[in-house]
């Protein structure tokens, strides 16, 4: 069994975002101890994992609360299960995208800076140094 400190820390999310989660209903199994503590239990940790790589693509809480409750349900909701997952994929593929494409041009970013370091270069990119040229007082 875990504490929500120890699931926070395992999981690499806050404490105050599992709380959040626990009272939006996604850990439907959740136990408490005689101090009232929220423990997890090993099976608790599976609810946890969907529930951040849900969030993590930016999926609703509303949204993230109906697939908890399909599961609840059971295997008849498995379709629409299905369904959601396949839809989330797509939205994190799509995402992935979007990363890789920044990352280039980071990459190409990174790239024309150390070129202008290792050639004491001026940045000709640079709106400033367009619109306020160095021998230009202002």
């Amino acid at each position: 069994m875990y504490t929500i400190k120890e699931v926070a820390d395992k999981m690499d999310i806050s404490e105050h975002t599992i709380r959040f989660w626990a009272k939006s209903g996604f850990f439907p199994f959740i136990k408490r101890d005689k101090n009232n503590n929220r423990i997890f239990s090993e099976n608790d940790l599976d609810w946890v994992k969907i529930v951040k790589c849900l969030r993590s693509v930016g999926t609703e809480n509303k949204a993230i609360k109906r697939y908890i409750d399909l599961c609840i349900v059971g295997d008849s909701t498995i379709s629409e299960r299905y369904k959601i997952i396949q839809e989330t994929k797509l939205k994190a593929q799509q995402q992935l995208e979007e990363l890789k494409q920044q990352i280039a041009l980071l990459d190409y970013k990174e790239n024309f800076y150390e070129n202008l370091i290792k050639n004491n270069l001026e940045d000709t990119w640079n709106p400033m140094n367009k619109q306020y040229p160095k021998n230009k007082v202002v």
